[in-house]
């Protein structure tokens, strides 16, 4: 375990700053500001885009399986292109690495465009999604590496609970926009269409590209080592052997992986609710809403005394709530509570809000831990792995969830319906979540242990 005090593991500090500085320090930075608002308008949009894509091949397909196969779609380009995107990270100019991505993305935006708007066969939307997932892998490790040089070491935890948060927003408005683009778009519903959308996502991505191009503070890269088997997987050796980053990120993972429903949104939706598009809409808002929310109580309090345990609390808190939310319908509980739909619709949606909360708090643990943690010049491959497993995970996890839910809606096994299989495939996610706590909490004492972030 590495000393988290230790100086070369600090973030550069481009200037000293008073540590009774008010929450919203850190915004005051022109540069931060303008880095975090250009990634909010580009991530609205991704996620403007990604609800577009569930509902569009859902409505085409009516498959569980349909569902999956976006994940595993997003999922393989990221294990072939992590190595790299984390090497490139680390010695190309990260500023022009997020520029480059950020060009890719319109260009597939256009495509899905394009697709949408002539109905082309759904398998081209599989194709852009695998170059959307590469474009992706080579952005995140880079993205999350030039943030360091944009903000002094005492305001980072900030910085990265400021960007959590704005995530987070964007999927709170992502669903709402779609909502409303659609509803706009003359003959969505009839025809699945959401061409509107991608196109939207185009001018976004342009945005963002426009707000990050004038940031002054640039990776300055140091000399490169020779590109070599150890280089590359530099990453992969450092996270093994610093036990709290190991920890952390297994943590994540698999919570995501077991505990993530939000694939499978549209069968709740359709199947068990019987609510529109409003109603998912609202099902996709409630897990970012819960973090925006823990994001103000957060950035308003100290820094975690006792980051390890608050983690470990957050994710078992997490797999509980993902529990509750499976059962939360007329079909597990009719017989004993029978309650009306828009009861149960409203609980599901508290307990995925709780999900989000709690999340939130791994999130801005994990992503401070593997950053105050890590030597600069390592900075890219490292987050190229933190990214790998948890963006892995969220797919893979999507194709999990899609998948289980898919074998228990065939009629041929068990009789299951479409209502058992989202129940079920939610439920042992989330049991699943729990038991993966309480192995890591005994694997990794570090992590328990562990205090203070900042």
């Amino acid at each position: 375990m590495h000393d988290q005090e230790s100086p070369e593991n600090l973030p550069d500090e481009p200037a000293a700053t008073s540590a009774e500085e008010g929450a919203y320090a850190v915004l005051k930075n022109a540069d931060y500001a303008r880095y975090l608002f250009g990634r909010f308008i580009a991530s609205l949009g991704q996620q403007m885009l990604v609800v577009a894509i569930d509902w569009e091949l859902y409505k085409r397909t009516h498959s569980a399986l349909a569902l999956a196969f976006v994940g595993l779609s997003l999922m393989i380009p990221m294990i072939l292109c992590t190595i790299p995107a984390g090497h490139v990270a680390d010695v190309f100019n990260r500023k022009k690495i997020v520029l480059v991505t950020t060009l890719l993305l319109v260009v597939v935006s256009l495509a899905l465009t394009l697709l949408s708007y002539f109905a082309a066969k759904v398998f081209w939307i599989y194709i852009c999604l695998f170059v959307l997932g590469a474009a992706r892998t080579f952005l995140w490790p880079a993205s999350a590496a030039f943030v360091t040089s944009l903000v002094p070491r005492n305001q980072f935890a900030r910085a990265v609970t400021f960007n959590s948060g704005a995530f987070q927003l964007s999927c709170v408005l992502g669903p709402v926009a779609f909502g409303a683009v659609i509803a706009m778009t003359p003959h969505a519903e009839e025809h699945a269409t959401a061409w509107t959308v991608y196109a939207l996502n185009v001018l976004a991505s342009i945005i963002c590209f426009a707000l990050v191009a004038p940031i002054k503070h640039v990776h300055k890269a140091k000399p490169a080592e020779p590109v070599s088997a150890k280089s590359l997987v530099e990453g992969f050796r450092f996270v093994y052997q610093n036990k709290v980053i190991l920890g952390v990120i297994t943590l994540d993972m698999f919570a995501v992986f077991l505990g993530g429903a939000v694939t499978i949104l549209p069968m709740f939706a359709e199947n068990i609710y019987h609510v529109s598009a409003s109603g998912f809409g609202w099902l996709r808002n409630a897990m970012p809403m819960g973090a925006v929310i823990c994001m103000f109580i957060i950035a308003h309090r100290p820094p975690l005394q006792k980051a390890g345990k608050a983690m470990l609390w957050s994710v078992a808190i997490f797999g509980i709530a993902t529990i509750f939310f499976g059962v939360a319908n007329k079909n597990c509980f009719d017989s004993l509570l029978p309650l009306s739909n828009a009861f149960w619709f409203w609980f599901a949606f508290g307990m995925l809000a709780l999900a989000g909360f709690v999340d939130n708090i791994s999130v801005v643990v994990r992503q401070t831990l593997v950053q105050i943690l890590t030597p600069d010049e390592k900075r890219g491959r490292v987050s190229a792995v933190n990214a790998l497993f948890i963006g892995t995970s969220n797919e893979l996890g999507g194709f999990r969830s899609g998948i289980v839910a898919w074998l228990f809606t065939t009629p041929t096994f068990l009789g299951g319906k479409e209502a058992t299989g989202a129940i079920v495939s939610t439920v042992t996610g989330g049991i699943g979540t729990i038991l993966v706590v309480l192995a890591v909490a005994w694997i990794w004492p570090e992590i328990r242990k562990y205090g203070k972030l900042a």
